[in-house]
C-alpha cells in the first residue's frame, strides 16, 4: 500500500508547495505527472506482480477516503491559485492549473471509480461527489448501470469501435452516456417504486450548478471560467481513459441476441508499475470488468489472455489525441483480438 500512497499523494503535495512558494516550484507537479512518471515506468525495470486475489487490504479504503478529501481541497486550491488574487504570474498559474487538471483526470477519476464500487453508502456518495465536482457526475451512473452491463458492444457509449478517432468518440460518448445513465437510473427508480426526488441526477446537476455558483461568489466570472476549463480538461482525460482501455474490442453476440459474458479479452491493460500505482491499478482493466468487486491492490494481470497496450496508459492517452498515429499503432493490435 505504501507505493500507492506515495504515488497518489505526492502530486497534490507538490502542487500545494508550488502555490506556496511560486517560481520554479510551480512546475514540480506538472513534471511529476508527466516526465517523472514516464521515466520511472521506462527506466526502472520492475516485473508486474499479482497480489493474492483473496487477500484483504484494510489500508486501501482508508487511502481512497484520504484521496477523496485531498481531491476537494486541491480543487479549491487550484481554482483559487489560478483565478484568485495571489502573487503568482500567468505562467505559474498555468502550470498549477495544468498539473491539477492532470491529477483530477488521472488520480481523482480512479479514486471516484473505486469509491462508487464500494458497498458503503458513504463511500459511494463520496465517489459521486468527486465526479459531480468535476461536472461529470452522471459518469457514476453511466459507469455502473451502462458501461459494466454493455461494455465492448455498440450498446455502450464508452466503448469505441475500431477505426473511430478520439474526438468523434468523445463528442458522441458525452451526451450518449449522460442520456443512457439517466434512463438506467429512471428505470431502476420505477422498478423499486421510489419517488423522483431520489433520482441521483438531481445531485449531479444540482451539485454541479452549486459548485459553479460558489465559485462565482468567491472568485467571480474569471473563477467560473477557470473552474470550467479545469473540469473540461479532467473530463477529457476520463473519456481518454475509456477510449484507450476499450478501443476496438467487441463481445460476440450469441444466437439468442444476448452478448457473451465479459472476459479478459474485452479491455486493454498496461503492466507498467508506477503509472499503475498512480492510477490505483486502473490499467489492470480486464480483471476489474471480470470481477468488479475486487479491491484495486488485488487486481490481476495476465499477458497471455489480456490485451496489453504497447506503452503506459497515460502515454497511450496522449497518442490518442493524434488519431492517425493512434490507428497506425492500435488497429492491427485490436484486430488480433476480434
Amino acid at each position: 500500500m505504501l507505493l500507492f500512497a506515495i504515488a497518489t499523494l505526492m502530486p497534490a503535495a507538490l502542487i500545494a508547495f508550488g502555490v506556496a512558494y511560486g517560481g520554479v516550484a510551480t512546475a514540480l507537479g506538472l513534471i511529476y505527472m508527466t516526465v517523472f512518471v514516464a521515466l520511472l515506468d521506462q527506466l526502472v525495470a520492475r516485473e508486474a506482480v499479482n497480489a493474492d486475489p483473496e487477500a484483504e487490504f484494510p489500508g486501501s479504503t482508508a487511502l481512497l477516503a484520504t484521496l477523496g478529501v485531498v481531491h476537494f481541497a486541491l480543487l479549491a486550491l487550484a481554482v483559487w491559485a489560478v483565478a484568485g488574487p495571489g502573487a503568482l504570474g500567468l505562467a505559474e498559474r498555468a502550470l498549477i492549473g495544468g498539473a491539477a487538471a492532470l491529477v483530477f483526470g488521472q488520480i481523482s477519476h480512479p479514486v471516484a471509480h473505486e469509491l462508487i464500487h464500494k458497498p458503503s453508502r458513504a463511500l459511494r456518495l463520496m465517489g459521486r461527489l468527486i465526479y459531480t465536482s468535476l461536472l461529470i457526475g452522471h459518469h457514476a451512473s453511466a459507469h455502473l448501470r451502462v458501461h459494466h452491463v454493455h461494455v465492448a458492444s455498440h450498446r455502450d457509449p464508452n466503448s469505441p469501435p475500431l477505426g473511430q478517432g478520439f474526438y468523434r468518440f468523445a463528442l458522441s460518448a458525452a451526451p450518449r452516456s449522460f442520456r443512457a445513465g439517466h434512463a438506467a437510473e429512471t428505470a431502476m427508480l420505477a422498478r423499486a417504486g421510489r419517488p423522483g426526488w431520489r433520482h441521483p441526477y438531481l445531485l449531479y446537476v444540482g451539485g454541479g450548478l452549486g459548485c459553479i455558483l460558489l465559485t462565482d461568489l468567491a472568485l467571480g466570472m474569471v473563477g467560473v471560467v477557470i473552474y470550467l476549463v479545469i473540469c473540461l480538461y479532467a473530463q477529457m482525460q476520463i473519456y481518454l481513459s475509456d477510449y484507450v482501455q476499450h478501443y476496438g474490442l467487441r463481445r460476440k453476440t450469441c444466437a439468442d441476441g444476448s452478448l457473451e459474458p465479459v472476459g479478459p479479452r474485452h479491455s486493454w491493460n498496461a503492466p507498467h508499475w508506477y503509472s499503475s500505482a498512480l492510477m490505483l491499478n486502473a490499467p489492470r482493466h480486464s480483471d476489474h470488468h471480470v470481477t468488479p468487486s475486487r479491491p484495486y491492490p488485488a487486481l490481476q494481470l495476465r499477458s497471455e489472455d489480456m490485451p496489453i497496450l504497447p506503452r503506459p496508459l497515460p502515454v497511450m492517452a496522449a497518442i490518442a489525441l493524434f488519431p492517425p498515429l493512434w490507428r497506425r499503432i492500435m488497429d492491427k493490435r485490436a484486430a488480433r483480438w476480434a
